[in-house]
């Protein structure tokens, strides 16, 4: 997992400054809170946490063996040629 750098917070300068920890959460997408040079949580935008939901629920109605095969493509980097395009071909197919 890659984390930006301006992404990072320690948790306490959340407690004393949220909202523009929050107004950041919204501009990045996320932040990352630290504690004791850990990771100790992650703070969503609300259109960030809507998209990772709307991903999640589509991977929740998968079967395992259709979880194991997009998982296999994303790992292999090929999942972007299968998918449909506007004109109904795939990227592979063109």
């Amino acid at each position: 997992m890659k984390i930006l750098k301006s992404a990072i917070v320690s948790n306490s300068d959340i407690i004393k400054n949220y909202k523009t920890h929050r107004d950041r959460a919204e501009e990045l997408g996320k932040i990352f809170v630290f504690k004791n040079n850990q990771l100790d949580a992650v703070l969503f935008s609300i259109s960030e946490y809507e998209r990772v939901s709307d991903i999640l629920e589509a991977i929740e109605s998968l079967t395992e063996t259709e979880i194991k095969a997009l998982l296999y493509l994303v790992q292999k980097r090929s999942f972007m040629s299968a998918i449909p395009t506007d004109s109904g071909t795939t990227a592979e197919s063109r």
